[in-house]
């Protein structure tokens, strides 16, 4: 049997501070996170204590100023332990994601007192937050959005519907857009709506190829009132809020992918050196090895592609072109990967006996969620060449 295999991923970290970090990531999520990965998948069970867990170990709140209870981390080394979370469970990982995005608005866009009355609660309290932008009728073209927000001395009513929303019925707490104007991008604003308002109730979780263990449901406002203390940002300005907080999404969805590819590949790696055919262990035919490769070649470029992108916001400079490709690059990439790694295993991949099938499905959602990789291109291109139509 060859002697090669899979090892951890060789980090370039910037400090000392953030190897620890990772250290104390990977022990975690062997110890506490991948053993019980896929039967909690297969069963549907969200692991609300893992991510109570993940509080405690300040894991929720990295890329967030420590004056508020954040870790202060960049988002170079954030993104990396995210990439580690969702390699040992996609729906912890993308948890994290998720939970990060929706504190955007408030850490972004809320006043200092806002901040200071919810923030360390959201960071470090044990709370677990959602996003809601998406509606039934309104997914790409998110500024066409319909939920309503009419105000009334200094509360707001929200009455309408939200689809797609991770983490929907059993979040503390959600980032809500609706529409507080006319039509289009510049009539939307942003609240921060308590799980348990009145007049809030989730519908039965989505049925999906995967990640059955992260609930994905509809969202119903019912005359949901939320004081305008909680209003985030200016009126008018919820659509800026929404795009800028996507932007820093993507990346956490590229890092989610490229965890899941990168544990395709080890389960790959590990299955081919010790299967033996013809006398020999997989691993050591040519046309298995070139998969192997251009796997690990696609992985590496990913996670490049990402870090780049984490770098430029890092240091304020404009990436949201960057943060599409790599969103787009790396969630390609998971596809292909863990394709090629139910391949690899033959006739076993394709069992639940092993998790390359399980990998393979989940790969999928991410080429939707966070924008569909067809709106990355449009994005790039517009970059690159501008609006469409002038």
């Amino acid at each position: 049997m060859t002697e090669y295999g899979p090892r951890p991923v060789d980090r370039r970290l910037p400090t000392e501070e953030a190897r620890d970090l990772m250290t104390l990531v990977r022990e975690l999520a062997e110890r506490e996170i991948r053993p019980t990965a896929a039967e909690e998948e297969d069963a549907g069970r969200f692991p609300r204590e893992t991510f109570r867990l993940l509080s405690e170990s300040g894991l929720l709140s990295l890329p967030y100023d420590e004056e508020f209870g954040g870790g202060g981390q960049p988002y170079e080394v954030y993104l990396q332990v995210v990439e580690e979370l969702a390699a040992a469970r996609l729906t912890v990982g993308l948890g994290v994601s998720v939970h990060t995005l929706a504190c955007h608005a408030l850490a972004g866009y809320g006043t200092k007192e806002q901040r200071a009355e919810h923030l360390p609660a959201m960071l470090g309290g044990g709370l677990l937050g959602a996003y809601c932008l998406s509606e039934p009728s309104s997914g790409s073209d998110a500024a066409s959005l319909t939920t309503r927000a009419e105000r009334d001395g200094d509360v707001w009513t929200l009455n309408g519907t939200k689809a797609w929303t991770t983490h929907g019925g059993v979040a503390d707490f959600y980032t809500v857009l609706a529409r507080t104007g006319g039509s289009g991008a510049h009539g939307i604003t942003a609240f921060l709506v308590p799980g348990d308002a009145a007049g809030l109730s989730a519908a039965a979780p989505e049925r999906k190829m995967g990640m059955k263990g992260s609930p994905t449901a509809q969202l119903h406002f019912d005359g949901v009132r939320v004081p305008d203390a909680r209003r985030l940002g200016d009126e008018g300005q919820g659509f800026a809020i929404a795009l800028s907080a996507l932007d820093s999404g993507r990346l956490g969805i590229a890092a989610c992918a490229v965890g899941v590819a990168q544990a395709a590949l080890d389960e790959a790696l590990s299955y081919t050196a010790e299967r033996r055919q013809f006398g020999r262990p997989l691993v050591d035919f040519q046309g298995l090895r070139f998969m192997l490769a251009d796997m690990a070649t696609q992985i590496e470029a990913g996670r490049a592609l990402y870090l780049t992108a984490a770098r430029l916001r890092d240091a304020g400079l404009p990436f949201s072109k960057e943060a599409a490709m790599a969103k787009l690059f790396c969630t390609d990439t998971a596809m292909r990967v863990t394709t090629d790694a139910v391949q690899l295993l033959g006739g076993y991949g394709y069992t639940l006996d092993f998790p390359v099938e399980r990998y393979m499905r989940e790969a999928k959602v991410l080429q939707i969620v966070e924008g569909t990789n067809q709106i990355q291109r449009m994005v790039i291109a517009r970059h690159l060449a501008g609006p469409e139509g002038r």
